[in-house]
């Protein structure tokens, strides 16, 4: 399985949620999924995460390896499941779907939350806040990535995308 995690400038967000994934993937004995991430926008392609990404990123024992791209119609072909940050993301990330297919791979990070019966939480973007926001991310990242890794453990993704499918 190859999970792609998307944001708008791939230089908060979904790096951070790339690492995350990498990292709690590993601790859980994952070893046949691979993940990357990409933004839906050009603005930081070729460039390392944002400062302060890292910063709390690293705090937490993360690593980052990736640099930023943009999401393209190609990596629908790439990735069985896309994981955009908020309902913006998925928006763009739609518009470049050829086919349902394509569509049904699209889904919030938030759907794996431990608490989605109020709805699913977009994850907001820290960029040009203060560290707080960036702490902020982090728990609500980490909070997703546990759901996730226990769906892919239990054989559920497949049912929790398709009931919070965004396409």
């Amino acid at each position: 399985m190859h999970i792609m995690t998307v944001c708008l400038g791939n230089i908060c967000r979904s790096p951070a949620a790339e690492s995350v994934l990498v990292r709690k993937l590993e601790e859980a004995g994952l070893t046949d999924v691979t993940v990357s991430s990409a933004g839906t926008a050009n603005y930081h392609v070729g460039e390392r995460a944002y400062d302060l990404t890292i910063l709390e990123g690293e705090h937490r024992g993360y690593v980052f390896t990736t640099v930023g791209q943009q999401f393209v119609a190609g990596h629908f072909a790439e990735a069985d499941l896309i994981l955009a940050m908020d309902g913006s993301n998925v928006r763009n990330i739609l518009r470049l779907a050829k086919n349902p297919e394509d569509r049904a791979k699209v889904v919030r990070m938030g759907a794996f939350a431990a608490e989605t019966t109020g709805g699913i939480l977009d994850v907001p973007d820290p960029w040009g806040y203060p560290r707080h926001a960036f702490v902020e991310m982090y728990d609500q990242l980490e909070d997703a990535v546990d759901g996730l890794i226990q769906a892919i453990k239990d054989g559920t993704v497949d049912e929790i995308v398709a009931r919070h499918a965004e396409g």
